[in-house]
């Protein structure tokens, strides 16, 4: 479905939020005594965030017309397991980790602080060509086969920099991923150009929704059949760059007989977003898409709606979710191991402690396997060979120790652990998610 509204409209959050902070410092507020209710709103909309309608979208049209799908072939086999990266994926790792080191790092706790993620960084990662990987070279990408190793090494760099700004910077490549998986051709020439451009639009994988407990195969987002298409109603959490977002891949229970998953353009009416600041990931600025009664097209159904297609997501997205705790994992044990080793007290470095050195073991043990797992998973994965077993164990061990590895982290910086002036506190809070959130990410 084609947008409507060309004309971009103004993030109405960020609007409002500026409109009241420039109001409550007005001096005539204390003229009328009007101080206290604008500080109050001022603090309720910060606190809750406002609610707004999707950003505007580009005319998403097909340039020309595809006789099929474009679909990339499985990985050659391999006789031998091995987590060596060949020369491409080092060069594409080198130049990531680059990125990451130089860029990301130095702009994550502002990111953190502000909830949004810098315009300069989203040009640049499209400028890297991130989104490319996937997306077959008959479709103007760089994919000649399917990738999902190189994906879990591009998102364990980029991780190593920032997990949050690495949410939000990935976040698009999902919905290229998914279209290039399961799209056919009209919505792979309708919606993939976009991608392979200069200016890739935000996009999501909305998956997530806000209860406890929650399970992404008895989904409360429901998608019924209606008038020749589809209308969609539910709430979605979590999904990064919300309020931006052009274009959004939503999971919802159709018809009742099980998840499938929608592509639904961000000006549909009915849908709007709200600002959702978690815990971890803020820098991602993580979002609720609100569907109220919004109408689809019967051509926004992904993959035929079939049961496998939403199992098979939810797998690759466990696994791009261990690719993330891997690369912020590592990234508390290169702080971790530096620190400890200068840190002296009572006359000697805290690491001659046998309770410090083995700590530290421990976490660089735990992260090991935890790699050796995931790698497994997406080998198998972009070889089409059976998967869920290796999924599944690696979220487990993923979500469970990289966990542990942040709050280890953190224990391991006594009282420097608990404040921002070291970046740990952050990357444990962000370690939390990979056993909570779904979707979002993709290899």
């Amino acid at each position: 479905m084609a947008g409507t509204n060309p004309k971009p409209r103004r993030d109405a959050m960020g609007t409002a939020l500026a409109v009241l902070n420039k109001l409550a410092s007005a001096p005539v507020l204390d003229r009328f005594n009007l101080r206290k209710p604008v500080e109050k709103g001022l603090y309720t909309a910060t606190r809750t965030g406002f609610t707004a309608v999707g950003a505007a979208t580009r005319q998403f049209a097909a340039a020309q017309k595809l006789a099929k799908p474009a679909r990339l072939p499985s990985a050659g086999e391999r006789g031998l397991f091995d987590i060596t990266p060949d020369d491409e994926q080092k060069m594409i790792v080198e130049t990531v980790s680059e990125f990451a080191a130089e860029r990301l790092r130095p702009a994550a706790a502002e990111a953190d602080a502000d909830c949004a993620t810098p315009a300069d960084l989203l040009s640049t990662v499209t400028e890297l060509g991130v989104t490319l990987v996937g997306v077959p070279e008959s479709l103007g990408g760089l994919g000649t086969e399917r990738s999902a190793v190189t994906g879990v090494l591009v998102a364990e760099a980029m991780a190593h920099g920032d997990m949050g700004l690495a949410v939000a910077l990935l976040a698009p490549s999902a919905v290229s991923s998914a279209l290039v998986l399961w799209g056919d051709e009209t919505q792979q020439a309708t919606y993939l150009p976009a991608f392979v451009g200069d200016d890739v639009p935000a996009a999501a994988l909305a998956v997530q929704e806000p209860r406890p407990l929650f399970d992404p195969f008895a989904l409360k987002t429901k998608a019924y059949r209606s008038g020749g298409g589809f209308v969609l109603e539910g709430v979605k959490s979590l999904v990064p760059r919300a309020a931006q977002a052009e274009l959004f891949v939503v999971a919802a229970d159709l018809d009742g007989r099980g998840p499938a998953l929608f592509i639904v353009e961000s000006d549909s009416e009915g849908l709007t977003v709200e600002s959702e600041p978690a815990m971890g990931l803020r820098a991602a600025g993580m979002g609720k898409l609100h569907l109220d009664k919004v109408r689809v097209p019967e051509t926004a159904l992904l993959g035929e709606g079939k049961s496998a297609v939403y199992t098979e997501c939810v797998r690759l997205s466990r696994i791009a979710w261990c690719a993330l705790s891997l690369g912020t994992s590592q990234a508390v044990l290169d702080y971790v191991i530096p620190y400890v080793n200068e840190r002296v007290a009572f006359g000697e470095p805290v690491s001659h402690r046998q309770g410090v050195a083995f700590k530290v073991a421990d976490m660089g043990i735990e992260l090991e396997g935890m790699r050796l797992l995931t790698y497994r998973a997406a080998s198998r994965a972009e070889q089409g060979k059976p998967y869920a077993r290796e999924a599944g164990l690696a979220r487990r061990l993923c979500a469970e120790k990289g966990m542990q590895i942040g709050n280890d982290g953190v224990q391991l910086l006594g009282g420097h652990g608990f404040v921002k002036e070291h970046p740990v506190e952050r990357w444990y809070r962000d370690l939390r998610a990979v056993g909570l959130v779904e979707g979002i990410v993709l290899v």
